[in-house]
């Protein structure tokens, strides 16, 4: 047992022996392997410093010769840019000398005037003198012979300038008066017996009826229930009507009749035959409506096209292009002031051809320009413009006649009437237009005509009382007698009519009336 124990002792010391060797021969490894590594850290530090050195050495010689070429190159742009500022001094310099120059010869210039100013000033002032001096002579001539003048007149000076005055007033006005009577006597003589035989001869001759037409079409029904069937089933009837023919039905408590409305008389007569056709045939539906409406409508332009060859048979004119034919047709449903244009434009044509035979210029032409005045007014609807302007193109458009086409344009004023036939249409169209119960106007409108008329006449001084009478077509004025004599009667009646003319819109002519009445009251005691 102690033998066992020995040798596990010795084992134990044996292995001991060997660990502590081993761990002594470890540690002398490390430490060498540490030397070795510090070494060869310390070495690579060596050569990175090196490095570091060698490449700052390099920064600061590449800085230094950055710094030298910098330097060359600013010293450069300074010589270049100091070159640049002593040129641009020099160049001012030359302009401010060039200028100051230019200033010195004006001042010499200016001195010259001024000198030549005040000599001159000075002779116009001595002159003035002078002058003031023999004014002040004057005025003391004149006036010592203003004293001897009242002196032997016995007026004032303002007397005898107001009694020269009213002297020279009185005798011009009654000069004038005279002057103006003997030329409107004059003409009267001229021109009074000829026109009167011309245009009651032109107006016996075109003697015409004249139909009033209103915007509306009333339509007879066979009985009240044919109103439903119009209107059709949510009222899809009177739509379809309404939409293809642009008119207005008006379908109220008026027994068995409709209203059409619509200012087109062309549409509202389409409207008014295809209604009629619906309510003969009885079968009344959209299709059946949209049928009618063309038909309706072939019809009216078929009607169109007979009223103008109708025009032109009744007015004698020949060689018409056959599209101012269907113009003229449209004219017969067209009204100015409720004048229908269709028969005013042909008795327009007829009374132009009275006038050229009268006056024995060519008929032909006449006839011809007094139709077509007016032609304008079938496209005012569809162009716009004037019905001069219009009716003036759609000329030019097929070749009419030069005399014809300035004839209507000259008819309303727009240009002035150069040839006897421009002037033969401006009457006819005057005396259609004037004739009575030619035209109607509503009653507003007639009212404040007659009250501008009256308004006009009492604006004059010594007009007492003034009425208009023949439905405007005289004004009776009634004067003062003593603020207008007989002499200035004939004055403020031309300067009546030419207010009048220049500023109110008329048919026909004005009649201008001036009364005046003297009378002398005395009492019996």
């Amino acid at each position: 047992m102690e033998l066992i124990i020995g040798i596990l002792v010795a084992i134990v010391a044996f292995i001991a022996g060997v660990v502590i060797s081993r761990s002594n021969a470890y540690k002398k490894g490390v430490d060498a392997g540490i030397e070795q590594r510090k070494n060869e850290a310390e070495s690579v530090i060596g050569s990175a410093e090196q490095q570091a050195k060698r490449i700052i050495d390099d920064a600061e010689k590449d800085a230094d010769n950055k710094r030298k070429s910098a330097l060359v190159e600013a010293k450069d742009e300074i010589h270049k840019l100091r070159a640049e500022a002593e040129k641009e001094i020099k160049d001012r310099r030359a302009e401010l000398s060039r200028q100051e120059r230019r200033m010195q010869q004006k001042e010499e210039n200016l001195d010259k005037k001024t000198d030549n100013l005040e000599k001159k000033e000075e002779t116009l002032n001595q002159k003035i003198k002078g002058a003031d001096e023999k004014l002040k002579e004057a005025e003391q001539i004149k006036k010592s012979e203003m004293d001897v003048l009242e002196r032997i007149s016995e007026f004032t000076k303002e007397q005898a300038k107001e009694y020269i005055l009213s002297k020279l007033e009185d005798d011009l006005i009654h000069e004038k008066a005279v002057k103006i009577s003997a030329y409107e006597q004059q003409l009267k003589d001229e021109c009074n017996e000829k026109a009167r035989s011309y245009i009651s001869l032109a107006i016996a001759k075109v003697a015409a009826d004249q139909v009033s037409e209103a915007a509306v079409s009333v339509v007879p029904l066979p009985n009240d229930d044919m109103k439903g069937r119009i209107i059709g089933r949510e009222g899809r009837n009177i739509r379809t009507l309404e939409t293809l023919t642009g008119v207005d039905l008006i379908i109220d408590d008026t027994p068995e009749a409709i209203t059409l409305s619509c200012f087109d008389q062309i549409r509202r007569e389409v409207a008014r035959i295809a209604l009629e056709k619906l309510i003969a045939d009885g079968r009344i539906h959209p299709t059946r409506i949209e049928e009618m409406v063309d038909k309706a409508r072939r019809e009216v332009e078929y009607r169109i096209k007979q009223e103008g060859e109708r025009a032109v048979i009744e007015t004698n004119v020949h060689g018409l292009n056959h599209e101012l034919i269907k113009l003229l047709g449209r004219l017969k449903f067209r009204t100015s002031y409720r004048q229908n244009v269709l028969d005013h434009s042909i008795e327009v044509a007829k009374l132009c051809g009275v006038f050229a035979s009268e006056l024995g210029v060519d008929a032909n032409v006449a006839r011809r320009a007094g139709l077509l005045h007016d032609i304008g007014k079938a496209l005012t609807s569809e162009i716009e413009g004037s019905h001069v302007q219009i009716g003036v193109d759609v000329c030019k458009k097929y070749n009419e006649n030069q005399a014809v086409i300035h004839a209507v344009e000259a008819h309303h004023n727009d240009v002035d009437p150069k040839t006897v036939i421009a002037c033969i249409v401006q009457a006819a169209d005057a005396i259609s237009a004037a004739r009575p119960a030619a035209r109607s106007e509503n009653y507003e409108s007639y009212i404040k005509r007659l009250q501008k008329l009256e308004e006009i006449c009492k604006s004059y001084e010594g007009v007492e009382k003034c009425f208009a009478v023949q439905a405007g077509r005289e004004i009776r004025i009634m004067v003062v007698p003593e603020i207008i004599n007989d002499e200035k009667m004939v004055l403020v009646a031309r300067k009546i009519a030419q207010q009048i003319e220049t500023e109110m819109d008329y048919p026909g002519q004005i009649k201008i009336n001036l009364i005046r009445e003297s009378r002398v009251t005395d009492f019996a005691k």
